[in-house]
């Protein structure tokens, strides 16, 4: 009969990779504590949170997360602008009337990607009058107004021979509820029948359209 000797004595030394061959069952035979630097989680537990469920507020941006709680509307969904050649037309109507480049009308089409969004306009025109002139403007959603000014005299104590070349600005929102393919153009009117050149100076008028998003 063969005899095994079993040594009851602490082992003392280096335990070689030889030694560990066929490695070592992290899960039945090491307890507490494996340190994340040795590929562990530095956690005794075995339950861990579900982050998509279970966590309220911020996740930091160093856990993943991005360190915010909400997302505000009012983000850009897409922008369509126009800049007509300077083709210099002549305008002297008491009612709106297209404002063109050349005989086009100034208009852009833009399409909604969602009813709830908004459309953002800006209008910039360069006129050039002739003594104590002005002119007002209206933008159309496809045929009807939405947003209008009533002629104005922007060059009030001018000569009745004064030439002014400026550049005037609009800014207004629409709210279309639609998401079918929209045409936005712009008018123009004189005060008192007085005519009024736009597009001078070699001096284009400017359209941009935003959608922004609900």
């Amino acid at each position: 009969m063969t005899l095994t000797v079993v040594k009851t004595t602490a082992l003392t030394g280096t335990i070689t990779n030889a030694q560990l061959a066929g490695g070592i069952d992290l899960t039945s035979k090491v307890t507490g504590t494996l340190p994340i630097a040795n590929g562990g989680t530095n956690s005794t537990a075995t339950t861990f949170v579900n982050a998509t469920t279970n966590v309220t507020g911020a996740l930091p941006i160093v856990n993943g997360g991005t360190g915010a709680t909400s997302f505000a509307p009012g983000k850009i969904g897409q922008v369509v602008s126009l800049a007509s050649s300077p083709n210099s037309v002549s305008i002297s109507s008491g009612s709106y009337t297209a404002l063109t480049d050349g005989s086009i009308p100034v208009s852009l089409s833009i399409t909604p990607s969602a009813a709830s969004s908004k459309i953002f306009c800006q209008v910039s025109i360069q006129a050039r009058t002739v003594g104590s002139r002005g002119y007002g403007i209206n933008i159309t959603r496809s045929g009807t107004q939405f947003f209008a000014t009533p002629e104005q005299d922007f060059y009030n104590g001018l000569g009745a021979t004064d030439t002014v070349d400026a550049r005037s600005n609009w800014l207004a929102i629409d709210s279309p509820n639609s998401t079918s393919a929209l045409t936005y153009a712009v008018g123009v009117k004189t005060n008192g029948g007085n005519a009024v050149g736009f597009q001078q100076n070699s001096a284009p008028s400017s359209f941009v359209l935003m959608e922004i998003l609900a």
